[in-house]
């Protein structure tokens, strides 16, 4: 489990296929904290660590990423020179300062408005109808495993739904979402409470 709340931003260095794609991430860590085996949320997407190497502020970490993922997961995300925003696995007595994350991706949106006001960005996401039920006004989303509170909803014609981010100033800064602009691809996960809720509401239905 995650919190959404990113604590350094990686680079991917190599992307290499050796059956599922090997991605080396290099990154601002001690590698004496990274554990084989340990689960780091990458942009929203949990994956396991298989090696690491490096010094302590200059560290970097290998995960697996399978065809599946790639294919599930925001458009050119797993290639050279493409930055992740990186968090690790969350702690018994972790600060909980987002809200439960689990790292698998529901759906990629389509970053359809990024404007600049008053110094924050308004990002605008157009997502698919699969996942319009679970967005709600004032509601949790993770945006490339970001947390955020969604602050406008609007519900398209075909079923797709467009809903409304404020990126202050501070989160632009520590993630990748100040460089987002119109026309990138980002991933997304509903709120684990919001799933729960809709299968209640199914069974009761």
């Amino acid at each position: 489990m995650f919190t959404g709340i990113v604590t350094a931003i990686g680079t991917i260095t190599t992307a290499e296929d050796k059956g599922d794609l090997r991605v080396t991430v290099a990154c601002p860590w001690d590698p004496a904290g990274i554990d084989i085996g340990a689960s780091i949320a990458c942009s929203g997407v949990c994956l396991t660590v298989v090696e690491k190497g490096g010094e302590e502020g200059d560290a970097w970490f290998a995960v697996d990423v399978s065809g599946e993922t790639v294919s599930r997961t925001a458009q050119d995300q797993w290639h050279a020179d493409r930055r992740l925003n990186l968090e690790p696995a969350l702690r018994l007595g972790d600060e909980l300062g987002g809200h439960l994350v689990t790292g698998h991706v529901d759906a990629v949106g389509s970053v359809v408005l990024a404007e600049d006001i008053g110094g924050s960005t308004r990002l605008e996401i157009l997502a698919g109808a699969d996942i319009a039920p679970f967005v709600a006004e004032k509601g949790s989303i993770t945006i490339d495993g970001v947390s955020l509170t969604v602050n406008e909803v609007e519900d398209e014609p075909g079923g797709e739904v467009r809903f409304a981010l404020n990126i202050i100033p501070h989160t632009g800064e520590v993630t990748t979402l100040g460089d987002l602009s119109e026309g990138d691809t980002v991933n997304l996960e509903i709120d684990v409470l919001a799933r729960y809720l809709k299968r209640m509401q199914s069974l009761a239905g």
